[in-house]
């Protein structure tokens, strides 16, 4: 089913989009957006809390937040198309709650 040649993508580092490879005939893509720790953008800035979220130029992420991960409910807080290869999330919700957690999804 898989149809692709042997693909190395360890150098990536979570920012490679890999094409050519399909599944039946769709094409696919790795799915690997991460927080990117190491910007200046992680943290509060002002009174909003964000971060920077690089991957692949036109794609797009759900950013989702959850306060109690002992009953994991999560909710989308933002949607954005991935620009340039990267996108700022910005949450100026976030003193509202004792405790936010955040995750990344596929829409």
């Amino acid at each position: 089913m898989w149809s692709a040649a042997q693909v190395d993508v360890s150098a990536c580092r979570g920012r490679c989009v890999v094409t050519g490879l399909t599944f039946g005939d769709l094409p696919t893509a790795l799915w690997n957006p991460q927080v990117l720790t190491s910007s200046v953008n992680l943290g509060v800035q002002g009174d909003t809390f964000g971060f920077d979220v690089p991957w692949a130029s036109g794609l797009t992420i759900v950013v989702e937040a959850c306060t109690n991960l002992a009953t994991a409910y999560w909710y989308p807080l933002q949607t954005d198309v991935l620009t340039s290869g990267s996108s700022y999330f910005s949450d100026a919700q976030w003193t509202n709650y004792p405790s936010r957690f955040y995750r990344l999804r596929w829409p």
